[in-house]
């Protein structure tokens, strides 16, 4: 195992660390308008005059943010493996390839889920259009941790794939 595995190892394990937390979280869309409004994948929360906060799961849920949520775990899983795997190409280089491949499916896996996201903001509730929201809705924090989660595994996958070294 060489150093730029171990810094693809550290690097997909951040991503990972982001992309579960981003999950964890129903703080993918929010608004401080009439009380505090936290839109997650699959929950959203209320919080109406500094009372306790009201969340709930959406009937029905939306397809394009069920989709979103089924990338990001299946991206998340292939992580787990990839993090795996580089760990065991200390003993066996051979695993190292799988390893990269399946970095790749969970960089494919994100990005799909960045660009199926923005679909679902047509929603009654944040009355936006796919890929245009309104301006009393932003981005949350989950949003931003999964984007960074994103980038983290484009660049691990770079380390990984030794794209970044020079060919003499």
């Amino acid at each position: 195992m060489d150093k730029l595995s171990m810094i693809s190892g550290a690097l997909f394990l951040a991503a990972d660390i982001f992309a579960v937390t981003s999950l964890a979280m129903p703080h993918w869309i929010v608004s401080e308008i009439g009380g505090d409004t936290n839109i997650g994948l699959l929950k959203t929360c209320l919080t109406i005059y500094r009372r306790p906060s009201i969340c709930f799961v959406p009937d029905p849920v939306r397809g394009e943010w069920l989709l979103t949520f089924v990338c990001i775990v299946l991206g998340v899983l292939c992580i787990n493996v990839t993090i795996v795997l580089l760990a065991f190409s200390y003993w066996q280089c051979r695993v190292i390839k799988f390893a990269r491949w399946l970095g790749f499916l969970a960089m494919i896996l994100f990005c799909l889920a960045a660009v199926i996201f923005p679909i679902g903001f047509d929603m009654d509730q944040i009355g936006g259009e796919a890929y245009q929201l309104p301006n009393n809705f932003r981005v949350g924090i989950s949003y931003i941790f999964f984007m960074l989660a994103l980038w983290i595994t484009v660049v691990s996958q770079l380390f990984a794939s030794k794209v970044c070294l020079p060919h003499f």
